[in-house]
C-alpha cells in the first residue's frame, strides 16, 4: 500500500499534516463503506436511510477528494487512482443533486457535471492508450484493461447528463434511478478499492473471496433498479393500453357510423 511520504527533515507540522490526511482518508473511507451498507439495507425514503445517505455522501466526498489529490504525489504516482477519485466524487455529487434539487430544473451545475464525466472518459482513454503502448502493458502498475471500467461508467454517466440537459431535467422514476445507480456505482468503486486494491490487509484465508462484496453490490443495484423501474414501466404500459383501447373504440365508432351512412 503506497502512502504519502515526506522527507525526514521536514518541519513537524508537515509530518502532522501528512498523518492527518492519511487517517482522514482511511477514516472517511471506512465510515463511507459502513454508511453505504446501511443506506442500501434500510427502507428507502425513511429517516434512517436519509441519515445514512447524508453520512455516506460527506464521507465519500472527503475520501475521494483526498485520494484524487494525493495519488499523483505518492512515491509511485497512481494516475488510475486519480481517475477513480474524480469519478467517485462526481458520481456521489451528481447522485446527491438528483434527489436534493427540484425535479425538472437544470443549470450551470448540470453542464459542469457533463464536462466532468466527458473529461473522465477522455482521460481514461488516453491513459489506457499509454498503458497499451508500454512494453509491460501497464501504467503505474495498472493494466490497460483497468481503465476500460472508467470509460464505460463515465460514458454512461455522460449520456445521462446530456439527456438530462436536453430534456430540461428528469423526474419520477428516472430521477430515482439516476440517484440510485450513481450512488451504488460510487460505493462499488470504493469497496473494490479496499477489497481488491488492498488485499494484504485481510487474512490470507479470505483473500480469494474478496471479489464477493463487489458482486453483492452489483446484485443490489440490479434489484433496486428493477424495484424502482418496474412499477414505472407497468404504469407506462397501462397508459399505452388505455390509449389503445380508446383509439380502438373511436375507430370502431367511426366505422359503424360510416357503414350506416353508406346504407342510407
Amino acid at each position: 500500500m503506497s502512502v504519502l511520504q515526506v522527507p525526514a527533515d521536514s518541519h513537524a507540522l508537515v509530518h502532522v499534516a501528512a498523518a492527518v490526511v492519511l487517517y482522514l482518508h482511511i477514516g472517511a473511507g471506512t465510515l463511507g463503506l459502513l454508511a453505504g451498507a446501511a443506506a442500501l439495507g434500510l427502507r428507502k425514503g425513511s429517516r434512517l436511510h436519509r441519515l445514512a445517505g447524508n453520512i455516506f455522501v460527506v464521507a465519500m466526498l472527503i475520501m475521494s477528494a483526498i485520494g484524487a489529490t494525493v495519488a499523483p504525489f505518492l512515491p509511485t504516482p497512481e494516475r488510475a487512482s486519480v481517475i477513480a477519485g474524480v469519478l467517485t466524487f462526481y458520481l456521489v455529487l451528481s447522485s446527491w443533486s438528483a434527489v436534493k434539487r427540484k425535479p425538472g430544473r437544470i443549470g450551470a451545475f448540470d453542464c459542469g457535471l457533463l464536462l466532468t464525466s466527458s473529461t473522465v472518459v477522455a482521460a481514461s482513454a488516453c491513459l489506457m492508450n499509454l498503458a497499451a503502448q508500454n512494453p509491460t502493458g501497464k501504467l503505474d502498475g495498472q493494466p490497460a484493461a483497468a481503465f476500460v471500467l472508467f470509460i464505460i461508467i463515465g460514458s454512461l454517466a455522460a449520456v445521462g447528463d446530456l439527456r438530462l440537459i436536453l430534456r430540461r431535467g428528469v423526474s419520477g422514476a428516472m430521477r430515482l434511478a439516476r440517484h440510485l445507480w450513481r450512488m451504488t456505482v460510487a460505493y462499488f468503486i470504493a469497496a473494490n478499492s479496499l477489497f481488491l486494491g488492498q488485499p494484504q490487509v485481510f487474512p490470507e484465508v479470505l483473500q480469494r473471496w474478496l471479489f464477493l462484496p463487489g458482486l453483492l453490490i452489483l446484485g443490489l443495484l440490479l434489484y433496486w433498479l428493477g424495484h424502482v423501474g418496474y412499477p414505472a414501466f407497468r404504469a407506462k404500459a397501462s397508459n399505452r393500453s388505455r390509449r389503445w383501447r380508446i383509439r380502438h373504440r373511436l375507430l370502431g365508432g367511426f366505422t359503424r357510423l360510416f357503414s350506416r351512412l353508406l346504407m342510407l
